[in-house]
């Protein structure tokens, strides 16, 4: 039986992570020439390809300067035991494109509110990869796979959320009513700044949880863009195109970066990418008034976090005198539970992309008004 498992688990010809990835980036393209083609004051397509080429040039210049600095990934040994073989990948490989996203983005629109709240989500999307550099650069000078302490990376990614939170409702971008499909409302009033906060840390974490495999935050990450940015375009007044736009270049620079990340991987996000990419989603979606639209389409990045939730309560609730409880899943997130079940890491990823592609899809069908 452990050697059925094992076979399941070769990696397959290096051929098909780039067959995959080329597959993804072709569904993003697509859909961005799509929407200006056939959506009123669509502009999707200019800065996707943009940052994509940027990107994509930038990593293939900073991946030997990243190896040159000696930032290799230290891998827990705790985990699937195939990953092992990852140890001392370079990561912080965010710090090569979020730079790009937020730059292209920001270019969109240089007068008036919608460049003053571009400013405010390339402050917070810079802010969160900061915090991650800060995480990923402890956890590599002290040779761990554990940087800041999960106390101390929530408090500072707080910090940075309730001055964007400041910023934005000084300004009174932020409506304290949800807007759901239907032409349903949820009014919440002064609870707004609290989820706020807390969709802030949830989703910046969960996208974090998800960058465990090659390719996949990237390219999840990038479906969610193209699809925030879709939605955007479709809603008409109640979306923003210069957002939208943003929200394009935030996928280019993530679909360019999966040039050198999708399997077998030559450079790692690390918490520097994941953490700015959750951050950027947040802002995007409260300044828009789109937190349903996120939900449904970040849900791969709410399965892997609830996935770990439910691992650790239920382990700590069933925990017996000898320290052992059940398990939900045989390891968490979410993709490892697969992983370990003997199915391939190149078969999980387009599995986890193609379930977003879904995702995308139902938010777009179910938009607010």
């Amino acid at each position: 039986m452990e050697r059925d498992v094992n076979d399941a688990q070769e990696t397959p010809p290096p051929l098909q992570g780039k067959v995959s990835a080329a597959v993804l980036a072709v569904v993003v393209v697509a859909a961005a020439f799509a929407s200006d083609r056939w959506i009123p004051n669509s502009l999707l397509s200019l800065p996707l390809l943009i940052a994509t080429l940027i990107a994509a040039i930038v990593t293939w210049w900073g991946v030997p300067k990243l190896r040159g600095l000696k930032l290799g990934q230290v891998i827990r040994e705790e985990g699937p035991q195939a990953h092992l073989s990852k140890s001392g990948t370079p990561t912080m490989g965010g710090l090569l494109v979020v730079p790009v996203g937020v730059i292209v983005g920001g270019l969109i629109s240089w007068s008036g509110q919608p460049a003053e709240q571009l400013l405010a989500v390339a402050f917070i999307t810079l802010a969160y990869m900061v915090v991650g550099g800060i995480d990923d650069w402890r956890s590599l000078t002290k040779h761990t796979n554990t940087g800041l302490t999960p106390r101390g990376k929530l408090l500072l990614q707080a910090l940075a959320a309730v001055i964007f939170l400041i910023w934005a409702g000084m300004r009174g971008w932020i409506s304290g009513d949800v807007a759901l499909p239907f032409d349903i409302t949820l009014p919440l009033g002064w609870l707004i700044w609290p989820l706020a906060v807390f969709v802030f840390l949830a989703e910046s974490n969960a996208t974090n949880l998800t960058d465990g495999l090659d390719g996949l935050a990237a390219g999840c990450g990038a479906l969610v863009f193209t699809g925030m940015a879709l939605q955007l375009t479709l809603r008409g007044n109640s979306g923003d195109p210069s957002l939208a736009g943003f929200c394009m270049a935030m996928a280019g620079c993530w679909i360019g970066f999966l040039v050198h990340n999708r399997n077998p991987a030559k450079v790692f996000m690390g918490d520097t990418g994941s953490l700015a990419m959750g951050g950027a989603l947040t802002a995007v979606a409260l300044l828009t008034n789109s937190l349903w639209p996120l939900l449904v389409m970040g849900g791969v990045f709410l399965a892997e976090s609830l996935s770990v939730i439910i691992q650790v309560w239920v382990f700590k609730a069933t925990k017996g005198a000898d320290g052992v409880g059940r398990r939900v899943f045989r390891m968490s997130p979410l993709h490892h539970h697969f992983e370990l079940g003997g199915t391939p890491e190149q078969l999980v990823v387009p599995g986890f992309w193609l379930a977003t592609m879904g995702l995308v899809l139902i938010g777009l069908a179910f938009l607010p008004l």
